[in-house]
């Protein structure tokens, strides 16, 4: 799927503002008629979570439906037209002028549909049910009864209880787009890089929406390169490998870009066109290593959420530029979409600036009982497909995580991680691939993956406030889970609550001065360890929970920086760490 564009050839409308906006506590807007078009709305800002926006919708995550009206800004003669939604949580239906579209399953991930049949020049009435109930057999799942879940693992007494430890925002998260295409349009694009004595190497799949007598023009440039090819489409796809001298590689860095224009060419007429960036690189992984471009590559940076007061989950572009800024005043190379795949904005920002990314699918929380384990199998499944499907042609995409932190038991966890991985791989066979666990040595399913991916708080869930004995269980754990599986090992989560402003001398529990030690203990604790290849603090910053007693004011304050952006000392010191010669 690719993300619309604006040129010659294509239209794109940013219908997102203000929409009209109904809870539904009662499920009748559907016997009610709503999806036809309703009144006594209240506006809404789309995108955005509905929570912050509403008191009495904080904790509400039930069905709700959204509104808008448009007219259509061009002449779509003779092209097809499309609705795009980048993100809605949880359960989505659409409506358009009174016809049902269709829906989707889980948040953060786009879907569209085409609208050619239906839309109007002008009064169109789009229509959106949205429902973030959580729910067992939904991944992330919530609301899980009978299951004995302590609070390290599974949060299971909080309020909305959710079966993962950040608050489950609802509604329309990232832009609604209509757009227009060519009857004879590509639909997608798949490039891969690859380095051959210092040239670049790319390898270009095009794939029209409907097979059709088609040639496709392709010219990469930029960086000194002028490259172009071409190749007839057969049936709905067409091939190229394209040569680059003396390659300039996407790095951290050096994130360097080139430009992809691929045209569609019918009856020596253009008929399409489409650009996209192209960084090339290669990742791989060498026995303890992991590589970049050839070379060993060490990742310093964080687990993050998308989240900011008001607009919840909803996409702030402001937010996304000082998050970088703060990345690269720090020190950082990279960050995991923690725990669900974050927008596209966010991932094209790390193309362009040169960070590096572990992108994880929504599958946080699992659990394996056999009541509703089918079902979510099947969904952690379609999350990877789609996610694949989005990012591949990202440089800065360098790994795939397929879960976060599963309470995996036996004898259903090896499998269905192993389905996963083997899933990831046959997509993409050019990226490693690992999966984020608590569980350690235990974890079954590391035995599938390329890179072990651990989460571990010694010091604080465990051993409380002995950050001595926690940094010697966690140096002695690390070898025994790699004399296990024998891979290279990133710490993804560590780190502890501090709260802004709260300082003891020595450093005790919840102060600014413990946070910064215990993680300047455990970056000493990995950089001795040869097979050790990043540390991702635990987190970025301060963020929102729902309400438990070990989550004051409804945050996780695990953050560095608080969660408006100001930071701790712990910041400070990762600062000194990472960035030692400024």
């Amino acid at each position: 799927m690719l993300y619309p564009q604006f040129n010659r050839f294509r239209q794109s409308h940013d219908v997102s503002g203000f929409w009209d906006f109904r809870f539904d506590p009662e499920a009748a807007g559907e016997v009610e008629g709503w999806a036809r078009g309703f009144d006594r709305g209240r506006p809404i800002a789309v995108p955005a979570s509905w929570n912050d926006q509403f008191e009495d919708g904080r904790d509400y995550l039930g069905p709700a439906w959204y509104q808008t009206r448009f007219d259509l800004p061009w002449n779509w003669d003779g092209k097809r037209l499309f609705v795009r939604f980048g993100s809605v949580n949880y359960l989505a239906s659409v409506w358009l002028n009174g016809a049902h579209l269709g829906g989707h399953e889980g948040g953060h991930l786009p879907f569209e549909f085409d609208i050619t049949a239906l839309a109007k020049d002008a009064g169109n009435c789009l229509v959106v049910r949205v429902d973030g109930e959580l729910a067992g057999d939904r991944v992330p799942p919530g609301n899980v009864t009978g299951e004995a879940i302590d609070f390290f693992g599974g949060h299971g007494g909080n309020f909305p209880q959710a079966q993962f430890d950040f608050f489950p925002f609802c509604g329309i998260q990232r832009p609604v787009l209509i757009y227009a295409v060519p009857r004879s349009a590509l639909a997608d694009l798949e490039v891969v890089t690859d380095i051959a004595a210092g040239d670049g190497l790319v390898r270009i799949r095009a794939r029209l929406g409907e097979a059709a007598p088609a040639v496709a023009r392709f010219h990469l440039h930029g960086n000194g390169a002028d490259v172009t090819a071409q190749s007839t489409f057969e049936g709905p796809t067409a091939e190229a490998n394209l040569r680059v001298p003396n390659a300039s590689l996407w790095a951290p860095g050096a994130p360097n870009l080139y430009e992809l224009e691929v045209e569609v060419v019918q009856g020596g007429a253009v008929v399409d066109g489409y650009t996209l960036p192209v960084g090339i690189r290669t990742v791989a992984v060498d026995g303890d290593k992991l590589l970049l471009n050839g070379r060993p590559i060490y990742l310093t940076g964080f687990g993050r959420h998308e989240d900011f007061p008001v607009v919840g989950r909803g996409l702030l572009p402001p937010v996304i530029v000082k998050d970088y800024a703060l990345m690269d005043w720090i020190g950082a190379n990279s960050f995991r979409t923690s725990h669900y795949p974050y927008s596209e904005q966010m991932l094209d920002m790390a193309d362009r600036l040169g960070f590096l990314v572990i992108a994880e699918t929504p599958a946080v929380g699992l659990f394996f009982r056999e009541d509703g384990l089918d079902r979510r199998s099947e969904l952690c499944l379609r999350y990877v497909q789609e996610l694949v499907a989005r990012d591949r042609n990202h440089p800065s995409v360098i790994m795939w995580s397929v879960a976060n932190e599963p309470h995996s038991k036996p004898p259903h966890a090896k499998p269905f991680f192993h389905r996963l991985v083997d899933e990831a791989r046959a997509l993409d066979p050019t990226r490693p691939v690992t999966l984020a666990s608590f569980i350690g040595e235990a974890e079954e399913g590391f035995e599938f993956c390329d890179v072990v991916s651990l989460n571990r708080y010694s010091g604080w869930y465990t051993q409380p406030g002995d950050l001595t004995e926690g940094t010697r269980l966690l140096a002695d754990e690390l070898d025994a889970i790699h004399r296990r599986f024998a891979k290279p090992l990133i710490l993804t989560e560590f780190g502890a609550d501090a709260i802004s402003g709260m300082h003891a001398q020595p450093p005790e529990m919840f102060s600014e001065e413990y946070q910064a030690e215990l993680i300047g203990r455990y970056i000493d604790v990995l950089r001795a360890k040869p097979y050790v290849v990043g540390e991702h603090v635990w987190n970025m910053c301060d963020f929102k929970t729902s309400q438990g007693v070990g989550r004051p004011g409804a945050l996780n304050h695990k953050g560095v920086f608080t969660r408006d952006r100001r930071p701790k000392l712990a910041a400070h010191r990762l600062r000194e760490i990472w960035r030692p010669r400024d």
